[in-house]
Formats: C-alpha cells, sequence, structure tokens
C-alpha cells in the first residue's frame, strides 16, 4: 500500500495551477470533523470499524434513545449478527415459488402478486422476515440525581460532540446537576468491541455508572429490531465473573453469542435486571474505562482501553493516509467546501458501514430496513467505490461471498435450465431470495462479480487475483450468455421476464432494458478478457451472445428504458407526467438507469443519443421520486459526455434525497403517491414529516447516496479509460481547484 501511495503522490494531479505537493491529510480529514452542540434527531453519530456499528446519543453511548427519531434507534449491530424467529413448519424456498412462464416453459419464482399476499401465504412472510439483523446490546449512561432517580434528558445543559474522524474518536461533554462528564467513545479496528471511558466528579460520587443491556428481537424488525418487553423470550449467562470483567452467553431462539465486559480497574458488577448489569468502581474514582466485545465464540483476552485507543487512533491514521484523496481548497466555486466535506464524510461513513463480511444493508449499521438483509444490486454502490480510492482490501472483505455461495448460485440458474451463477437480489448471510413483489425478477445484479473483480484486478493485476476470482467471474458470464433468448428476429433478447433497475416496470411483458443490456455485453467481454490473462481461449458462445445482443432501443432520437416501452418518452413529455409522474400511465420516476450505459461502464452507446437523453432527464424526468444514488450516476454520465460542468450540478441536484446532513448522511424519502409501492409500511405515515407534506421519510439514512458520491468524485478526480487531462470530471472554468492524489481510473 505505501508503494501504491509513492505512485499515487507520483501521479498527483491539479485541475488550477499550483505547486504540485502532497495533500496535508491531517487537515483535509479534521476541517470536516463533526461538531454538535445540541441533538440533531435525524443524525445520531456512529462508531465503527466495518463488522460492527454502534450509533450513539449526545452523550456519546445509548442513554437517551427517545431524544431521536424513530427512524433513528441506537443500535449495536454486527455483519455476523443474525436471528431467525422459529420454523416449527419448516418452510423453505420451495414453499415460497409461484410458477411462472417463460417461453412455454414454468419456473420458480418467489413471486408475490401483492405485498397482502403474505398475510394469507405465512412461508412467504417467514422467508421474507428471516433471518434478519438484530442488535448486540445497548451500553448508556447510568446517570441519577441526589435522590437516586434516573436523569431526565431535558436535565443535562451545555451538551457538545465532536467525531475527530483522524483518529476516530467520538468525544462528549456535558453538564449534569452542576458537574461535568466527558465521555470518549470509540470502536476497536480488529475486534467487535466498544471502548468507553468517562470522567466526572458524579462517577466519585457513585452517581455516574456505565449500563449495558442486551435486548430480545422484535417482531417488528424495522427499524429498530429491539424487543424490550419480554425479557423471558432470551437468555443471558453470567460464565466468568471477575475483578475488572464479566462474560456471558446469550441465547435468542437459535442464535447464541458471547459479550465481555472488562474495566480499566476493579468493579462492581450489579445486575439490573435479567439482561442488565451496572458498572461502577470499587475505589473512589473520577474515571471509569470501559470495554463491551461482542463476538461468535467465547472472547479470549482483550486488550486494555489505553491499548484499544491507541490501536483505533493508529488504524484511523492509516485508513486516512493510505490510498487515495482529493482536496478542492483553494477553488472558488462556492460548492467545493461542501463536496469536500461530503466526500470526506462519506469515506468515513462507508469504512464503517460498507466494508464488511457480508454485502451491507442499505442501512448499513445503522437501522434496519427490508428486515436488515443486503441487496445485491447495491453491493457494487455499496463497496465498488474502495477499490477506485485504491483501497481494495475494503473490497475484497465482503466479495468473498459470492465465491462462498457459488454452490448455491449455480443451483439457482439450473432450476431456470440456465447455465452458471445466478445471482439473487434481497438476500441474507445465506443466499436465499427473498419473496418480493420486485427482487425475483431485478436482474442488474448479475454482472456485479464481474465488475468488481475487474476493479481489484486493476488493483492488484496478479495471478493470484486470476486464481481467486476467475470462476467467480467465469460462472457469472455463464450466466449472462444462458439468460438472454433468441428471438424471430435472430437477436439475443433480455426477458421477460425481468424488471430494470426502473423498478416501475411489468416484468411479465418487459424486455431488453437499456441499462442491462450493455451491462451483460461488457460483463461478458469483461469476462472473455480475464480467459485471455489466464491463458486460456476465447469461449465462442459468450462471443455469440457478445456479438448477437440487441442494440439499445431509440425513437425519436433518445434512448428507451426499455425496448418494450415505444412510448415511453412521448408520454413523459406531456403536459399530465412531465416533471411530475403521479398518474400510473407515468413511468419517468425512480431510476433513469439507461444512463449508466455510457457511465458506470463504457458501453457502446451513442455519445449524442445519450446527451440528448441526459438533456431529457433533465428536462421531464421526475426528479423528486429519484433516489439518492441517482444524482452521482447521472454525474457519471455526464463526465464521460465531457460535460463536466453539467456532472458537479448533478452532484448538487436539489433533492429531499440529496441532502447530506451533519453527519454525511442522507435520507430516503418518497412521495406520498408511491411511498408503499417501494416498501411496504414506509415511515410512519399520517404525520407531516421533516420533508414536509407530500412526502414520506422512510429512512434517515440510505448508504448507496454516499457510495455512489463516492464512485462519481473518484472517477471525476481520477479519470476512466480514454478521459485526458488531470481531474477530467471538473470545470476547467477556473473556479476549481482539484487536487487529486492515488486514484485507479474508472473502466
Amino acid at each position: 500500500m505505501r508503494s501504491a501511495l509513492l505512485a499515487g503522490l507520483a501521479a498527483l494531479v491539479l485541475v488550477a495551477p499550483a505547486v504540485a505537493q502532497p495533500i496535508d491529510r491531517h487537515a483535509l480529514v479534521t476541517r470536516h470533523n463533526v461538531k454538535l452542540a445540541k441533538v440533531d434527531p435525524s443524525a445520531p453519530l456512529m462508531v465503527g470499524n466495518g463488522q460492527i456499528g454502534f450509533t450513539a446519543d449526545i452523550t456519546g453511548l445509548q442513554t437517551f434513545p427517545e431524544a431521536y427519531s424513530k427512524l433513528a434507534p441506537l443500535l449495536t449491530e454486527a455483519q455476523w449478527a443474525w436471528h431467525a424467529f422459529p420454523n416449527p413448519n419448516n418452510w423453505s424456498y420451495a414453499d415460497v415459488t409461484t410458477p411462472i412462464d417463460v417461453r412455454g416453459t414454468k419456473q420458480p419464482y418467489a413471486y408475490m402478486k401483492d405485498w397482502s399476499e403474505a398475510e394469507s401465504r405465512p412461508a412467504m412472510a417467514y422467508l421474507r422476515e428471516n433471518p434478519h439483523r438484530f442488535s448486540l446490546g445497548r451500553v448508556g449512561l447510568d446517570l441519577r440525581d441526589r435522590a437516586g432517580n434516573p436523569a431526565r434528558f431535558e436535565d443535562l445543559t451545555g451538551t457538545e460532540q465532536t467525531l475527530d474522524l483522524w483518529t476516530g474518536v467520538l468525544t462528549s461533554r456535558f453538564v449534569y446537576d452542576g458537574q461535568t462528564v466527558t465521555v470518549r467513545t470509540r470502536v476497536h479496528p480488529t475486534l467487535d468491541m466498544i471502548v468507553v471511558d468517562v470522567e466526572s466528579a458524579l462517577v466519585e460520587q457513585g452517581r455516574l455508572k456505565l449500563s449495558v443491556k442486551f435486548p430480545g428481537v422484535s417482531r417488528t424488525l424495522n427499524p429498530d429490531p429491539s424487543d424490550w418487553s419480554h425479557p423471558a423470550l432470551h437468555t443471558t449467562k453470567v460464565t466468568a465473573e471477575g475483578a475488572a470483567r464479566l462474560d456471558v452467553a446469550r441465547r435468542l431462539d437459535d442464535t447464541r453469542y458471547f459479550a465481555a465486559l472488562q474495566a480499566d480497574r476493579a468493579v462492581d458488577f450489579t445486575a439490573a435486571g435479567p439482561h442488565a448489569y451496572l458498572v461502577g468502581p470499587k475505589a473512589r474514582s473520577r474515571t471509569l474505562g470501559l470495554e463491551v466485545a461482542f463476538s461468535r465464540q467465547a472472547l479470549p483476552k482483550l486488550p486494555t482501553v489505553k491499548a484499544a485507543d491507541q490501536a483505533t487512533r493508529s488504524h484511523w491514521r492509516s485508513y486516512w493516509t493510505e490510498g487515495a484523496a482529493v482536496d478542492f481548497s483553494g477553488s472558488a466555486d462556492p460548492r467545493a467546501a461542501e463536496l469536500e466535506r461530503r466526500v470526506v464524510l462519506s469515506q468515513y461513513l462507508m469504512a464503517l458501514n460498507g466494508a464488511g463480511e457480508v454485502p451491507p444493508q442499505e442501512e448499513g449499521l445503522f437501522s434496519n430496513s427490508w428486515n436488515g438483509k443486503f441487496h445485491l444490486e447495491m453491493h457494487a454502490w455499496h463497496a465498488g467505490h474502495f477499490a477506485l480510492w485504491n483501497k481494495p482490501e475494503y473490497l475484497e472483505r465482503s466479495l468473498p461471498w459470492y465465491i462462498g455461495h457459488l454452490k448455491d448460485a449455480k443451483a439457482r440458474a439450473a432450476s431456470h435450465g440456465l447455465k452458471g451463477a445466478w445471482w439473487p437480489k434481497m438476500v441474507g448471510p445465506d443466499g436465499v431470495d427473498s419473496p418480493s413483489k420486485v427482487s425475483p425478477f431485478i436482474m442488474w445484479q448479475q454482472p456485479h462479480p464481474i465488475w468488481m473483480s475487474e476493479l481489484i484486478w486493476r488493483d492488484k493485476p496478479t495471478k493470484a487475483t486470476l486464481a481467486k476470482y476467475g470462476q467467480l467471474v467465469s460462472e457469472t458470464a455463464d450466466l449472462l450468455a444462458s439468460f438472454p433468448h433468441r428471438d424471430d428476429k435472430g437477436r439475443f433478447v433480455v426477458g421477460p421476464p425481468i424488471i430494470p433497475v426502473q423498478e416501475n416496470h411489468d416484468p411479465l411483458t418487459t424486455f431488453n432494458p437499456a441499462f442491462e443490456l450493455e451491462y451483460y455485453r461488457w460483463g461478458l467481454e469483461t469476462a472473455q478478457r480475464w480467459r485471455l490473462r489466464a491463458g486460456l481461449a476465447r469461449k465462442p458462445e459468450w462471443d455469440a451472445v457478445i456479438n448477437g445482443l440487441a442494440p439499445l432501443a431509440t425513437k425519436d432520437g433518445l434512448y428507451l428504458p426499455a425496448e418494450s416501452a415505444p412510448d415511453f418518452w412521448a408520454v413523459a413529455k406531456s403536459q399530465p407526467c412531465s416533471r411530475r409522474a403521479v398518474g400510473a400511465q407515468c413511468m419517468n420516476r425512480d431510476h433513469p438507469s439507461f444512463l449508466m450505459a455510457y457511465g458506470l461502464i463504457p458501453g457502446k452507446a451513442d455519445p449524442e443519443t445519450m446527451r440528448r437523453t441526459l438533456r431529457a432527464v433533465e428536462s421531464d424526468w421526475d426528479l423528486r421520486q429519484t433516489w439518492g444514488w441517482d444524482y452521482p450516476m447521472a454525474a457519471m454520465t455526464a463526465a464521460r459526455l465531457n460535460e463536466p460542468e453539467k456532472a458537479v450540478d448533478w452532484l448538487f441536484y436539489d433533492a429531499k434525497n440529496n441532502k447530506f446532513g451533519v453527519s454525511g448522511m442522507t435520507p430516503r424519502v418518497h412521495l406520498d403517491e408511491h411511498a408503499q409501492a417501494f416498501v411496504p409500511k414506509a415511515g410512519e405515515g399520517g404525520e407531516v414529516g421533516p420533508d414536509g407534506p407530500g412526502y414520506t421519510r422512510a429512512a434517515e439514512t440510505y448508504f448507496p447516496s454516499n457510495g455512489s458520491l463516492l464512485a462519481a468524485v473518484a472517477m471525476m478526480a481520477g479519470g476512466w479509460d480514454g478521459s485526458k487531462g488531470p481531474a477530467p470530471g471538473f470545470p476547467k472554468n477556473g473556479k476549481w481547484t482539484v487536487r487529486a492524489e492515488g486514484f485507479k481510473r474508472l473502466p
């Protein structure tokens, strides 16, 4: 990594003339430290390491969850922490499939015609909800007044909180009953362990202790899976207790895990119920340090609080000094500082939420959506940017998940009479597809393992990379070659059934969606290059599909979202639909994904046709109903079209889902008319939320926004194959000073 950094420094690029000196990364990062003086109900701050995430309130712990939005629960979630309710009926995937006619043959799809079908087919509800993520525990302050009563949130004054991005340490201060309390919180870089130390006279007075509680799992899994009301449904068993350490074994149905509480001095561990403990020093002291570690196995000896603190600081220093960086200081464009803030905070958040052993869920480790399951079509946005920022090891944490599930993916393809590996959309760690109105027909995730493996190759072009991911690339390509079928014109056609990236198309009639066509073509061509790198000949059957796939459909000089929608733009441009796609006939909402055919990938689309299509999106798409990753995605298309001013404009498009809050998170907001079409029971409903009348806020965070921003900025600052000059995606109008180092080019 150090040699890569030196190579990156040698390639340091600037848009405006300046001295080519290495970026002062400490200054770059720390000028965007998050500082709060009061609660932001939508944005509790996070610390974590990619495997575990800890969401903290203004006290630095999880003391006052009631001060936050119901969509922002204070959770402790881990990538390995999954639970399933008992399944006495032994329901399996076979119990939730529906035979769908596919050109004269019946094929199994876990298709729900309506969300209400889960009520009449309980197997569907079970497979959709299980397994699910759960919260491992809650670590907070037990703060008491002089009479011994619990403190109220409103009794706190002088609150201030700083998240030091350079060190990964969250420092919180407040005053209670005239006494200052200082709390420092962080997460160990390699252990799933929260590390906290507290300093206050209240500790010495015995009125401030640390509290550790373990919840059950609620039947209402989203956004907060914690159940605090049924203690008899789970167990907490003390397995060892010493002067400064308490070990417990946890059981929730068939899920087992372990926790260890280790203090920095002799303490009293006092049971505060069947699943809760208070921790206070035995001897008088103003300070108390505590580590709370979680694991799938009994925990070994833990480092000291001081050693854990040093390890955390060292880890984050390495994270920021290695890989790529971009600095916009000195720019005259007033948006530059805000873009830099968004980029730095997104780098932090994705290291916490997008770099674990399994593909991340869309809300990461912050809260649950879709029962905490991950959506494989989002994996490219969540983690592909790591390779572009010259941090491939973070992408490689989750990429092996596919290798471990190749057998399952091949069996899924075989059940449809196809070759290769068929990757599902919405899954848990078991890899079982979840029943849905949409998920079974989504197919744009299929080339993702090839795209991500190619990014790894471009970072590490070695025989070891070919050996590690070669079979994954080959099996994925076999599916890409066998899923299309020949039509009566001799073309290879994709679908039906298929739902494109833009999910409001009928799965049973849609065919040849634009991005999928181009992505399959690109994926197969890339897989052929992998064969050549390995000394193998091209596969003729792959070449037949590459050369025979239908071209992207056009009408009136514009690319269509799918060939099966020839009147799309005529309707979209009509008065009832243009920029306001509410009526059923108005399809110009959701993801304008056809833009990716000449943006995310270097497709064979005609640049001028794509340029006209981008203009049509700008003039007629209902951009109120786009998602957080759509804006960077459009920016990538503008950049590849050599329209850097447009690219920056897209990054800053003024939409509800493109608002980066104080912590760097963006919300997920839907227009009321269509909220339930995407997520059953989205948000709370019935009240006007923070986004104003007519909108439903479904989540306080949506991490594909952050990942796509990082991918777009990497492309714009670091370039793409065939781009010319430094920072080719940024304007050359004298308003931007872009200092970029260490980036890898996008294909």
